[in-house]
C-alpha cells in the first residue's frame, strides 16, 4: 500500500526507510531482506512494488557493510533491476536507471575513505549482465567519484575479466523474449565472452575520457598500452620486458573482438590527442601521448621472437616504419617551429595506422616524409610557384593531396590533424594546390572524380551495434512487426512504380502464347487444359522472377548511388574545413580571391536542392564561411599585382549574375561578393594599377581624369564601377520582379559613399518616373540622404544644389496628391511625402535656405482633393504625412469639431445602448473639473477673447457654449478670423516662402509675425485689419498661457511671410507693436 501511495511521487516511503534502519539496528537485516523484500515485495509482480525494492536497494547502500553489500548486490533484486533496464527501452516507458545512478553516485561520493566498499559496489553493478553484456552503460559518470585506489582496482578488474572472463561470477539473466526464442546459439559461452569483452574495452576508454584530468599518468598509459597491444599484436612467447605478454587468455581472442579493440584504441587516441593537448607536460619528457605509443609499438616490433603483429609487416613496410622514426628524430631538431609539431602529429598518426592497414599507409608515409623534409629544408624566401624539378610537383601540392586522402576517412581525429597541418602550410599554398581543393568542392567535376575514394565505417558501426540490435529485436518484436508491415506496403508501392512498358509487353506475349487472352472478335472461349495451364504458370513464374530481380537490381543501384552521394557530400563538408582555415589564417593571401565564385556556385546549387539535412548542413557551412570569414573579414588582400583588371571584370560579372538570380537570397550573396571585391580594389596599393591608368590617359583610350589624392593610390576604376552599378540600379528601379533589394544598395552606399555620389543622379531621375520606379527611388533616396558617409562626400554648394533638385522633383510628384486610384499610386504618394519630410529634417539640421513658395502652393492646392478621399483605405497615414509637412511650412492642422456629436444624440440610439456606452466611466461627481479662467475664454478657432477694458463680463457655461457654436470652424488650415473677400489670394506672388527658422537674419521688420503685411485687396474693397492689443494690456491679461499661444498662431496664420520668423522674434514684435 505504501508503494502504491508514492507511485506518482517516485520516492521512497518513510515507513520503508524506518523498517530498514530498524532491521539494521536490531541486526536482523539478512532476514528482513530475504523475507520482506525478496520473498515479499518482489514476488508481488507489481511494478510499484518492484520500484520500492530498487529504492530500498539504493537507499541501503551507504548503511551496509561490505558483507551485507555482497548479499544485496548478488540477489534477486539486482537481477530484477537488470531485467527492467533491458526491457524498459520504449520512449514512454518509465526508466529507473537514472534514479539508481543518483543513488550509486551519492554512495560513492560519501565513502571516499573506504575504497573497498566503492570497488565492491561498482564491480557488483558491472557484473549484472544479460547473456554476457552488462546492463550498466559503457560511459557511466559515477566513476568520477572513485578514489584513486578504487579506480586502480576497478581498472585491474576490467582487464582481468577481459583476459580471463569468469562467467560464473556474473549475475546473468535472460529476458522473457529471449527465453521464448529457445535459440541454442544465444547460450554459447563464446557469444557471452565476446559481448563482455566488447563492453570492457569501451568501458576502459570511457574511463580515460571522463577522468582524463584526474587519472594518474601511469594508469592512463596502462590502459593505452593494453588497448594497443590487444588490438594489433599477438603474444608468441612471454617476456619480462613486456608485461602484456604475461597475461594469457582463458578464451581465445577472436577477430571481431580485435576489431572492437582497434576501434576503441583510435577513440582513446582521439581523446588523448584533443583533450590532453594542453597538458602534454604530464607525459614523460613533455612528449605527446601518441609519441609514447609509437615508441611502445616500436618496442613490440623489435621483440619479434616474443610478439608479432596481427597483420605481418613486409620488408618494405618495416622500412617505412624505420624511416618514420628517423624523420621524427629530425623533427625534434626543429621543435621550436610550430609546423614541426603539426608534422609530427601527422606522422605519428599515419604511422600508427600502419599497424591497422599496412598496405594503404606505407606509400602515404613515404610521401609525407618527403614533403616534411622539403618543407623544413627549403629556404624561406624561395618562390612559392617554383619547384626544384620542373617535372616533380611542389611538396605543398603533394601534401594537400595527402590531406584530402586522410579526410576521405571517417575519422574525427584525422579531420583535426589535417586541419592543423593545413593551417601551417596554407601560407605556402600554390594555385594548383588550391585547385585540388576546389575540384573536390565543385559539384560539376566531383561527380566524376574517382581519384579520392571515400570510405565508410559502417562495418565498424555494424559490429558495435550488432549485439545490441539483436537484443532490441528480441525485446521489441511487436514494434518490428509493425515496421515490417509498413515496409512491405512501401515495397509494394515501389514495385508498382517500377513496372515498365517492356514488362507489360512481355506479359502480354506470354499470355497470348498460352492462349490465356482471347482476341477481340473471339466469341467462344475454350478452357485451357492442365498441361497448358502448368506451362503458362511456369512461364509467368519465370517472367515475374526475372522482373523481381530487375526491380531489386534497380533498387540496389539506387540505394548505392544515394549512399555514394551521401559519402561524397560528407567528404565535401570535411574538405570545407581546409577552406575555412585558409580564409581565417591567410585572409591577405591573393589566392583567397579565387574562392568567391566556387563558393557562390555551391551556394547557388544547394539553395535549389537543399532537401536533406546533410545538404542543409553543407549549405549552412558554406554560407557561414563565405559571409562571416570571407566577406566580413577585417583583413584582406592589399597586393593585387596584375589582378586588378581581372577583378574589375569579376565585379561586373558578379553584379550581372546578382540581377539574374531567381530570388533575393541568392542575389544577396553575389552582391556581397562584388562589395568585397570593391573593398579589395579600393584598399590595394599596387603600382601597376596607377601605371596602367596613366598609360591609357596618354594613349587617349580612357577619357576619365587621373585620380588624385587617396584615390590615386587605389586600383579601383571608379568610372567602370559606376557604370556597372548604375546599370544594376536602373534595372532594379525599372524591372518588375528584380532580385535586387533596397538594403543591397544601402550597403553599397554606406561602404562606398564616393560611388553613391555618382549614383544619386540616377535616383533623382527616377523620382518622377513611372509609379513603381518612383516609389523605389523615393525610398532609396530617403535612406541615402540620411547617411553621414554620403554627406561627407559633398561640398556645401553641391549639397544645397542636390537638395534643390530633389525638392523640385518631389514638388512635381505632389501635384497629383490625393488622386491615387490604385494601391501602387497610393504607395507612391506616401513615399513622396516621406521623402519631403526627410528633406525638411535635413534642411533644418544643415540650416539650408530653399525656396518653398511653389511647394506651399502645390500642397495647399491639393488639400481639397485630400479631404474628398479622407475616408479611403490607408488615407490616415497619408493625411498625417501631409499635415506634418504643412506644419513645417507653418500651417496648422484643423481640429475636428466633436461638440455636435456630444450634444445631439443619434435618433436611432436606444436607452439600452446609451447605458452600455456609459458603463465603466466615472460618475460626474468623481471627475476632476477643468480649471478655467473666470475673465476670459478661448474660442475653438484659436482667436483670443477680448482683454482689458473691452472684455465682456463672465457668462455661464451654456451661454458660452452657444457663443462658441456661432463661431465658424476652421476649413482650410487657416484660423477662422475675418477672411478676405472671395478671390483674394492668401499669398503675394512676389513674396517667396523660405524654409522655416533658417533665415532669421535676413528677415525684415515688415515681415515679422508681430506686424504682418496685409494681404492684397481687390479694387474697390477694403478689409478692416484687427488692431493688436497694447503691451500693457497683454501683460495684464488673465488669459492662460495656451490661450495666448493660440492667439499668436491665429495672427501668424494671416501673414504670407509665415515661414520667416521664430518664437523669440514674435514676442519682440508684439511688444513693439503694443507701445504707444
Amino acid at each position: 500500500m505504501a508503494a502504491a501511495s508514492v507511485k506518482k511521487d517516485r520516492k521512497l516511503p518513510a515507513i520503508a526507510l524506518d523498517l530498514l534502519r530498524l532491521a539494521l539496528k536490531e541486526d536482523k537485516f539478512p532476514r528482513f531482506w530475504k523475507e520482506v523484500v525478496e520473498q515479499g515485495l518482489l514476488k508481488m509482480q507489481f511494478w510499484p512494488a518492484s520500484y520500492l525494492c530498487f529504492r530500498l536497494l539504493g537507499a541501503a547502500l551507504p548503511l551496509l557493510t561490505k558483507e551485507q553489500l555482497q548479499l544485496v548486490l548478488r540477489g534477486d533484486v539486482i537481477r530484477h533491476y537488470g531485467e527492467h533496464v533491458c526491457t524498459a527501452k520504449l520512449p514512454k516507458q518509465f526508466k529507473f536507471a537514472p534514479e539508481m545512478e543518483n543513488y550509486v553516485g551519492t554512495f560513492l561520493e560519501g565513502c571516499q575513505d573506504d575504497p573497498e566498499r566503492q570497488l565492491a559496489v561498482l564491480v557488483a553493478f558491472s557484473s549484472v549482465t544479460n547473456q554476457g553484456l552488462p546492463v550498466a552503460p559503457t560511459f557511466w559518470r559515477v566513476v568520477r567519484f572513485l578514489s584513486p585506489p578504487a579506480l586502480r582496482g576497478y581498472v585491474a578488474w576490467l582487464q582481468d575479466m577481459f583476459l580471463q572472463p569468469d562467467l560464473d561470477s556474473l549475475v546473468d539473466f535472460s529476458t522473457n523474449n529471449q527465453k521464448k526464442a529457445q535459440d541454442a546459439s544465444l547460450y554459447v559461452p563464446e557469444r557471452a565472452v565476446f559481448r563482455l569483452r566488447k563492453w570492457i574495452i569501451f568501458r576502459l576508454v570511457s574511463i580515460v575520457d571522463s577522468l582524463h584530468l584526474e587519472m594518474e599518468e601511469a594508469l592512463t598509459a596502462q590502459v593505452a598500452r593494453f588497448c594497443l597491444f590487444h588490438a594489433f599484436f599477438v603474444t608468441k612467447k612471454p617476456t619480462s620486458q613486456i608485461p602484456e605478454t604475461k597475461q594469457p587468455f582463458s578464451f581465445p581472442l577472436e577477430s571481431q573482438a580485435r576489431e572492437a579493440a582497434s576501434s576503441a584504441f583510435f577513440s582513446l587516441l582521439q581523446t588523448l590527442s584533443t583533450q590532453l593537448k594542453q597538458a602534454t607536460d604530464q607525459t614523460r619528457g613533455g612528449q605527446p601521448w601518441t609519441y609514447h605509443l609509437v615508441q611502445f609499438a616500436d618496442l613490440l616490433l623489435n621483440h619479434s621472437h616474443n610478439v608479432t603483429t596481427v597483420t605481418p609487416f613486409s620488408a618494405q613496410q618495416r622500412q617505412a616504419w624505420d624511416r618514420m622514426l628517423q624523420t621524427l628524430k629530425e623533427l625534434e631538431a626543429h621543435s621550436s617551429e610550430a609546423r614541426a609539431a603539426a608534422f609530427q602529429h601527422l606522422l605519428l598518426l599515419v604511422g600508427i595506422h600502419l599497424l591497422k592497414s599496412p598496405a594503404e599507409s606505407c606509400d602515404l608515409l613515404g610521401d609525407i616524409q618527403t614533403c616534411i623534409r622539403k618543407s623544413l629544408g627549403e629556404k624561406p624566401r624561395r618562390s612559392r610557384t617554383k619547384a626544384i624539378d620542373p617535372q616533380e610537383p611542389p611538396w605543398v601540392e603533394v601534401l594537400v593531396e595527402i590531406l584530402l586522402a586522410l579526410l576521405a576517412q571517417p575519422s574525427h581525429l584525422m579531420r583535426q590533424v589535417a586541419r592543423s597541418v593545413f593551417g601551417h602550410i596554407c601560407s605556402q599554398l600554390t594555385p594548383r594546390a588550391l585547385q585540388l581543393i576546389l575540384d573536390v568542392l565543385n559539384p560539376e567535376t566531383s561527380e566524376d572524380e574517382d581519384h579520392v575514394v571515400v570510405t565508410d565505417d559502417s562495418d565498424e558501426r555494424r559490429l558495435k551495434g550488432a549485439e545490441d540490435k539483436s537484443e532490441d529485436g528480441e525485446d521489441n518484436r511487436s514494434s518490428e512487426s509493425e515496421e515490417e508491415s509498413e515496409g512491405e506496403e512501401s515495397e509494394e508501392e515501389e514495385r508498382d512504380g517500377d513496372v515498365d512498358q517492356g514488362f507489360r509487353e512481355q506479359l502480354m506475349t506470354v499470355l497470348q502464347a498460352g492462349k490465356a487472352l482471347g482476341g477481340e472478335d473471339s466469341e467462344d472461349e475454350e478452357e485451357l487444359g492442365d498441361e497448358a495451364m502448368m506451362a503458362l504458370d511456369q512461364s509467368l513464374a519465370s517472367l515475374f522472377a526475372e522482373q523481381k530481380l530487375r526491380v531489386q537490381a534497380r533498387r540496389d543501384e539506387k540505394n548505392k548511388l544515394q549512399k555514394e552521394k551521401a559519402l561524397r557530400r560528407d567528404f565535401q563538408i570535411r574538405v570545407l574545413d581546409l577552406v575555412e582555415v585558409l580564409v581565417t589564417k591567410q585572409p591577405e593571401n591573393a589566392l583567397v580571391l579565387e574562392l568567391l565564385e566556387p563558393l557562390l556556385s555551391i551556394i547557388r546549387r544547394s539553395l535549389r536542392s537543399s532537401s536533406s539535412k546533410q545538404e542543409q548542413d553543407f549549405l549552412h557551412k558554406t554560407a557561414r564561411i563565405f559571409t562571416h570569414h570571407l566577406c566580413r573579414a577585417r583583413r584582406y588582400c592589399h597586393d593585387l599585382g596584375e589582378r586588378a583588371e581581372a577583378l574589375h571584370a569579376q565585379v561586373e560579372r558578379l553584379v550581372q549574375q546578382a540581377g539574374r538570380q531567381p530570388d533575393s537570397a541568392t542575389a544577396l550573396y553575389h552582391f556581397n561578393a562584388s562589395l568585397y571585391l570593391l573593398r579589395v580594389l579600393k584598399g590595394s596599393t599596387a603600382e601597376g594599377c596607377v601605371r596602367e591608368t596613366r598609360e591609357k590617359q596618354k594613349a587617349g583610350t580612357d577619357p576619365s581624369p587621373v585620380p588624385t589624392g587617396p584615390q590615386a593610390a587605389s586600383c579601383l576604376d571608379l568610372n567602370l564601377v559606376t557604370r556597372v552599378y548604375s546599370s544594376a540600379l536602373s534595372s532594379f528601379l525599372t524591372k518588375r520582379n528584380s532580385p535586387l533589394t533596397v538594403p543591397m544598395f544601402l550597403s553599397l552606399f554606406s561602404r562606398h559613399p564616393v560611388l553613391c555620389k555618382r549614383l544619386l543622379p540616377v535616383l533623382v531621375q527616377h523620382v518622377t518616373g513611372p509609379v513603381r520606379p518612383r516609389h523605389q527611388a523615393c525610398l532609396l533616396l530617403q535612406k541615402a540622404l540620411s547617411l553621414r558617409e554620403v554627406r561627407s562626400c559633398f561640398e556645401d554648394p553641391e549639397w544645397k544644389q542636390l537638395m534643390g533638385q530633389v525638392l523640385a522633383k518631389v514638388t512635381e510628384n505632389l501635384r497629383v496628391l490625393g488622386e491615387a486610384q490604385t494601391k501602387a499610386e497610393h504607395q507612391q504618394a506616401l513615399s513622396s511625402l516621406e521623402l519631403l519630410n526627410a528633406l525638411f529634417r535635413t534642411c533644418k539640421q544643415e540650416k539650408l535656405t530653399l525656396d518653398l513658395t511653389v511647394l506651399l502652393g502645390v500642397l495647399q492646392g491639393q488639400q481639397q482633393s485630400l479631404q474628398q478621399g479622407a475616408h479611403s483605405t490607408g488615407s490616415s497615414r497619408l493625411h498625417d504625412l501631409y499635415w506634418q509637412a504643412m506644419k513645417t511650412l507653418g500651417v496648422q492642422r484643423p481640429k475636428l469639431e466633436k461638440k455636435g456629436a456630444k450634444e445631439v444624440p443619434s435618433a436611432t440610439q436606444s436607452p439600452i445602448s446609451k447605458k452600455r456606452k456609459k458603463k465603466g466611466f466615472l460618475p460626474e461627481t468623481k471627475k476632476r473639473k477643468k480649471r478655467k479662467s473666470e475673465d476670459g475664454t478661448l474660442a475653438e478657432d484659436g482667436t483670443p477673447a477680448a482683454t482689458g477694458g473691452s472684455q465682456p463680463p463672465s457668462m455661464g457655461r451654456k451661454k458660452r457654449n452657444r457663443t462658441k457654436a456661432k463661431v465658424p470652424a476652421q476649413a482650410n488650415g487657416t484660423p477662422a478670423t475675418k477672411s478676405p473677400a472671395p478671390g483674394t489670394p492668401t499669398l503675394s506672388p512676389s513674396t517667396a516662402a523660405k524654409s522655416p527658422k533658417l533665415q532669421k537674419k535676413s528677415q525684415k521688420p515688415s515681415q515679422v509675425n508681430g506686424a504682418p503685411r496685409p494681404p492684397v485687396e481687390p479694387a474697390g474693397q477694403k478689409q478692416p485689419q484687427k488692431a493688436l492689443p497694447e503691451k500693457g494690456v497683454v501683460g495684464k491679461s488673465p488669459v492662460s498661457v495656451p490661450a495666448r499661444r493660440k492667439a499668436r498662431l491665429s495672427l501668424v496664420s494671416r501673414s504670407p511671410s509665415l515661414l520667416q520668423s521664430g518664437a523669440k522674434k514674435k514676442k519682440a514684435q508684439l511688444r513693439k507693436a503694443g507701445k504707444p
